[in-house]
């Protein structure tokens, strides 16, 4: 026993190169832990570096400023009402990287209370959607100090999952968080019992609140951002086209608002064949979700909805209600019943064309209402649902996606999209295929293309004067005459712009649109060889109008098509009126693409018709152009006919008596063979500015330019 004392007492010391290579490999892991700690330091400065399996203590927040824990006292005013864009969004943070808003993500957390207990409940589905639809998003940055939103990842999609005093402590923890400023918060379900508030019970200073069931008293418009309730449903939904729709109008809500209940039953007595309405099955599981009761019948949901024309969106316990998505997707048309709810993407998505808005006051008018309503209206209205659903809120992802474009539209005010692209949907639009930018460049200036045949002495007097304009590049003449060679180049005039004859192989009139090589520039000044009356200051100017709506024809002389009720056919006019549908190629300017569809691309037999009755050339580039943009063109200056002095009326084509009947011929037989009339008519012409005003002449950048 002593030897076993005396053993367990004894020293065991190491032999001395055990004892070196044991200091050695301490003094390595010490080295090699102090460079991971300062390249982290230098890589990602002041980021947060706690991994989601950290965790944060908020009892210990005691130690940080008195200021910064005083911030955005929830007693004073939760979300800070009076913030705008203007004072509350710090907008010298964006553009580090070109006109794009970078969003940071800060790295997720646990934040746990003075119990060591987490301050939410585990991270839902939806959130963490929503954050790696923004980590995989064309707006992400992974450095802080370049970025111009910041999203915390503390899931506060559900205020009813959350500690609300310890996440409002939480925010302010967060190292770039100086008040909220930049910073953007998603909530889809705000408010508790008893009253349901519509905004998040968080103190959120500055921040904006990306939420769902914002209400018109509390939405800070420009600032904050509004969303639909998500539905879980719409996961693996499938819809069914060819389900017959029964019913005019369906209530499925589960949780509708106590004062519309009996609204609904007098609706139901007084219209039993006209609305369906649908409740929880008692007799079942009343939490199973999945399925609806009228009574004994069960309903599998979301696809009874398919069966109905119209969906009720009645105000429940909160504003926000996720029927309004399950309805698009089913393509039953919502019908919302909440004077005071803030329409997802408010100010961006105009909900007229996809939805009905009835006044809670009138809720018992609304069959009356939707009865009155054409059938053609409810295809516009599903359609116009379906693509919004699908384009916005088919997923988590589409409607963050969504957010972060909005956003910065707001940022980037300068090129924002219009209210065409978020609202027509690309097929109705009849998007310009151009792409080009709101103005076209002007560095390489316009190509002049003269359609002659055999008048050198106006063709001459055309180019001396066209010659003049600044932005002309070059002058290049179509040689109509097969029978007759052009003039040898001794006898041209003299220019100081480059000049090109090109002639022809057969008198058509199609040539003035055939896609030369020679034609170098986007804009194509489309002339004939009598036009002779036009001022330098007026093809300038066109040229300048054209720059600014380079899909359209641009040009002088205007002609209108009318609907003729004693032929009921379509009429060619040339008198004078306030609208037009068409601008003469005599003298227009047009971009050279439209050179190339015009050859390629003209339906049916347009082109032949054009060269064999020598005749309407004109009329159908501007049915070309119509068809595909959609737009009308632009008149520019107050000439209205065009008068050549040097001429005799047997010389010009348009003398002749079977003019006019021609080309009403044209019309009706292009619109035929397009199946429509593609032709906008418009009341607008463009002037110089100053032009009728009494200014002096030099302070008038156009002076030149003739009257009536």
């Amino acid at each position: 026993m002593a030897l076993t004392t005396r053993l367990s007492l004894k020293t065991i010391r190491l032999p001395y190169h055990y004892h070196n290579l044991f200091i050695v490999t301490l003094f390595l892991f010490t080295l090699i832990i102090i460079l991971i700690a300062a390249y982290h330091a230098f890589k990602y400065g002041d980021a947060p570096q706690n991994s989601i399996y950290n965790a944060i203590v908020l009892s210990n927040i005691n130690t940080l400023p008195t200021e910064v824990l005083n911030a955005d006292s929830p007693a004073a005013d939760i979300t800070n009402s009076s913030c705008t864009y203007f004072n509350c969004f710090n907008v010298y943070r964006c553009g580090s990287r070109g006109n794009k808003p970078l969003v940071y993500v800060y790295p997720p957390k646990i934040y746990l209370d003075g119990l060591h207990k987490p301050i939410t409940s585990q991270m839902t589905k939806e959130f963490y959607q929503i954050l790696n639809a923004l980590v995989s998003s064309k707006f992400y940055t992974s450095n802080p100090h370049e970025a111009c939103i910041f999203i915390p990842s503390i899931d506060t999609l559900n205020q009813n999952r959350l500690k609300l005093q310890e996440v409002s402590q939480a925010l302010k923890t967060l190292p770039f968080w100086n008040g909220g400023e930049n910073h953007l918060i998603f909530n889809m379900v705000p408010g508790s019992v008893p009253d349901f508030n519509t905004v998040l019970d968080v103190s959120v200073g500055k921040a904006m609140i990306a939420g769902a069931g914002l209400s018109t008293l509390t939405y800070r418009s420009g600032f904050d951002i509004s969303l639909p309730v998500y539905s879980p449903f719409l996961d693996n939904f499938n819809r069914n086209n060819n389900i017959k729709r029964t019913w005019l109008l369906m209530s499925s809500q589960i949780n509708i608002n106590s004062i519309f209940e009996q609204d609904l039953m007098e609706l139901k007595s007084s219209f039993p064949k006209e609305i369906l309405l649908l409740g929880p099955c008692l007799q079942y599981n009343p939490m199973n979700n999945t399925v609806r009761c009228s009574g004994k019948d069960v309903y599998k949901y979301p696809t009874v909805l398919q069966t109905a024309t119209f969906c009720f969106v009645i105000r429940g316990a909160r504003l926000g209600q996720s029927v309004l998505l399950e309805a698009m997707a089913t393509g039953c048309i919502p019908v919302i019943v909440a004077d005071s709810l803030v329409m997802p993407f408010y100010g961006t998505i105009d909900w007229t064309r996809a939805a009905i808005f009835v006044r809670e006051i009138d809720v018992l008018q609304v069959i009356s209402i939707l009865k009155k309503i054409s059938q053609q209206r409810i295809v516009e209205l599903r359609e116009q649902g379906t693509w919004l659903y699908k384009r916005y809120f088919k997923s988590m992802q589409k409607i963050t996606d969504t957010t972060l474009e909005i956003l910065a539209d707001r940022v980037f005010s300068n090129i924002a999209r219009n209210y065409v692209y978020w609202n027509v949907p690309p097929y109705k639009d009849n998007m310009s295929p151009l792409f080009l930018p709101l103005t076209a460049p002007k560095t390489r200036g316009f190509t002049a293309v003269i359609l002659t045949y055999d008048r050198l002495e106006l063709l001459f007097l055309l180019i001396n004067k066209i010659v003049k304009v600044p932005s002309l590049s070059k002058v290049l003449v179509i040689w109509n005459n097969q029978q007759k060679d052009p003039p040898h180049s001794s006898r041209w005039p003299k220019l100081t712009k480059p000049l090109k004859v090109i002639q022809t192989k057969e008198n058509k009139l199609s040539n003035r649109f055939y896609p030369y090589d020679e034609i170098e520039t986007e804009a194509v000044l489309s002339i004939d060889d009598d036009i002779i009356m036009l001022t330098t200051d007026e093809v300038e100017f066109a040229y300048e109008v054209w720059r600014e709506f380079p899909d359209r024809i641009v040009g002088f002389p205007s002609r209108i098509h009318m609907w003729d009720n004693t032929t009921n056919c379509w009429k060619y006019e040339s008198e004078w009126t306030n609208s037009i549908s068409m601008v003469l190629t005599g003298a227009a300017f047009h971009h050279k693409y439209w050179n190339y569809m015009y050859t390629t691309a003209m339906p049916g037999d347009i082109k032949e018709w054009v060269d064999e009755h020598m005749n309407c050339e004109d009329i159908a580039m501007n049915f070309l152009v119509a068809n595909t943009t959609g737009k009308a063109p632009i008149k520019v200056t107050p000439k209205k006919k065009f008068r050549c002095p040097e001429c005799t009326n047997t010389e010009m084509l348009s003398a002749d008596l079977t003019h006019m009947v021609e080309r009403t011929q044209c019309i009706n037989k292009f619109s035929s063979i397009y199946g429509t009339m593609p032709l906008k008519s418009i009341e607008f012409r463009a002037d110089p500015v100053l032009f009728k005003d009494v200014f002096p002449e030099k302070l008038k950048r156009f002076n030149d330019i003739g009257s009536l």
